[in-house]
């Protein structure tokens, strides 16, 4: 019996170079982009709707996760002038420096929606400010993905069409949770709806990661990021079914939010870890290149034959 090939490089040195973002400091940032892109979008909403209570919170959670964020973005570089000096050139090749573009005038424009909301002054520029935080948001959490995407990381990569999906809906599923917990119920009503779309979107787009990709997509269900996102879907699916069974009970919809919040936390941990083990495991460089050579090799016989 010839025992099963084992997927080895040179010197016993990994293929692919393990990305070197620091956790918490990523994983903490990509959530927070997700929460702070949604509460934006659903604080002009509620501005619409005459909801001032629900304005007032979601304001405060845009304005609070682009300041977080920022400070992990930071922390995560090293050195604050990095992240000047990405603001110096504009590349729309680069997620990253595209993502930088789009989280300074998000920062801006929600830090200054809000701090004139509570100081009761300017309203007029207030609402542009929280108009244009609520066209930055859908970009700043989704961005994400691309920068993900972008790299050479099989379980980031193979799934580009599919990540953009996954943060959305799970930014969506965050920022509608946190109001569910902090506005009142008579003006929570699209909160819970938001997150529950989300949720919805984020584990449909999950779900299809791991059936198109097959052996790629395995770091997504085993080892430390696999308990991780099992842990995730179970946090999202119980604030789904909370969401709906206890749609006017304010306890219900307290803790159907801080379920929703949780998983996606859990979430960017989860694939965040995925893509470091698949760099890891040089199987999931090899296999899917021998399986696209001999997919070309047949194509092209068959063109010639």
């Amino acid at each position: 019996m010839v025992p099963d090939a084992e997927f080895e490089s040179y010197y016993g040195r990994q293929i692919l170079k393990t990305p070197t973002w620091k956790t918490p400091d990523v994983p903490l940032y990509l959530f927070l982009g997700g929460l702070g892109g949604a509460s934006a979008v659903l604080a002009e909403g509620a501005a619409l709707s005459n909801r001032p209570r629900l304005e007032a919170v979601t304001r405060g959670a845009a304005a609070a996760a682009a300041g977080l964020g920022t400070v992990f973005l930071i922390h995560d570089l090293g050195r604050p002038e990095r992240f000047l000096n990405m603001l110096r050139v504009f590349k729309p090749t680069s997620p990253l420096s595209v993502g930088s573009f789009i989280l300074a005038p998000f920062a801006t424009f929600s830090t200054g929606a809000f701090a004139l909301q509570v100081l009761g002054r300017l309203p007029r520029l207030a609402r542009l400010c929280g108009v244009g935080a609520a066209a930055f948001g859908p970009p700043l959490a989704t961005y994400t993905a691309a920068l993900f995407a972008n790299t050479a990381i099989p379980a980031w990569a193979e799934a580009r069409r599919e990540l953009p999906f996954v943060f959305g809906g799970s930014g969506a599923a965050a920022g509608g949770g946190l109001a569910m917990v902090l506005a009142p119920v008579e003006e929570s009503g699209p909160a819970l709806r938001l997150a529950l779309a989300g949720a919805a979107l984020e584990l449909a787009a999950t779900e299809a990661i791991v059936r198109r990709h097959g052996l790629v997509a395995e770091p997504y269900e085993i080892g430390k990021p696999g308990a991780l996102m099992k842990t995730s879907r179970a946090l999202t699916v119980a604030g789904a079914a909370l969401s709906l069974l206890g749609r006017r009970s304010r306890l219900a919809r307290a803790a159907a939010g801080a379920s929703y919040v949780a998983g996606s936390v859990v979430l960017r941990f989860g694939i965040f870890e995925a893509g470091l083990a698949s760099a890891r495991d040089p199987k999931y460089v090899v296999v899917p290149q021998k399986e696209r050579l001999a997919q070309r090799q047949e194509a092209s016989a068959k063109i010639e034959g």
